[in-house]
């Protein structure tokens, strides 16, 4: 049995793994608000049960067996924010403190049914990948919407940020992942965009196009 505090730094590993398979301590320190003491004792008794390689005054490597368990923490939220969203009608602003107490069941068969009810979904409400019962997870090739120029078409089909008051701004602008967005304007001074979805046009400051991600 992996206990909900494990959990909860095997999820924080995930988020903060770099491609390089690493992660320091003063950033899982800093990401759970945990002090370093703490963080190096969990972090010894990770390395006992070969979740991690840690050595003193050196970034953590992560094993395998660690990745795949930080994935299959984070593949139970994920796929809990998605059965909250389709089958239970929440708002995807509205599913995230739920789904942090839900993902610390410990039955895996749980998830596999709620996993197979859903029709095996590759991303969360938020266009997150799910990963899948090995720890995999789909490739995507997206970028901010920031990033975009005048005249492209793009789908909204992720985000950077799921807080619920972000996700609460974007519903009242009626943005929706899976929509096609027109960039019509870039304004030079500020560099927020005017964007054109379904014939209505909208303004977005450029801190909102930084945390919307889209596919060409």
């Amino acid at each position: 049995m992996i206990s909900l505090t494990e959990e909860n730094y095997l999820k924080a590993i995930y988020h903060l793994m770099t491609d390089k398979n690493t992660v320091t301590i003063n950033e899982l320190s800093k990401f759970l608000n945990v002090k370093m003491p703490s963080v190096n004792n969990m972090m010894k008794k990770f390395a006992e049960k070969k979740w991690v390689i840690y050595e003193s005054y050196k970034p953590l490597k992560i094993t395998d067996s660690g990745k795949r368990l930080a994935a299959l923490v984070v593949r139970k939220h994920r796929l809990t924010e998605m059965f909250l969203v389709e089958k239970m009608n929440f708002g995807w602003e509205n599913v995230h403190e739920i789904a942090e107490q839900v993902e610390h069941i410990q039955s895996e068969k749980f998830f596999d049914k709620m996993d197979e009810l859903l029709n095996y979904p590759k991303v969360d409400p938020h266009g997150e990948p799910i990963p899948d019962k090995d720890g995999n997870v789909i490739s995507q090739d997206l970028k901010k919407l920031s990033t975009c120029k005048i005249g492209n078409k793009v789908v909204f089909s992720a985000v950077t940020v799921s807080d619920d008051d972000f996700l609460s701004y974007l519903t009242a602008k009626k943005l929706e992942l899976g929509q096609t967005l027109k960039i019509l304007e870039i304004e030079d001074y500020d560099q927020s965009m005017t964007i054109s979805i379904n014939s209505t046009n909208i303004v977005l400051s450029k801190m909102v196009c930084e945390r919307i991600l889209v596919k060409a």
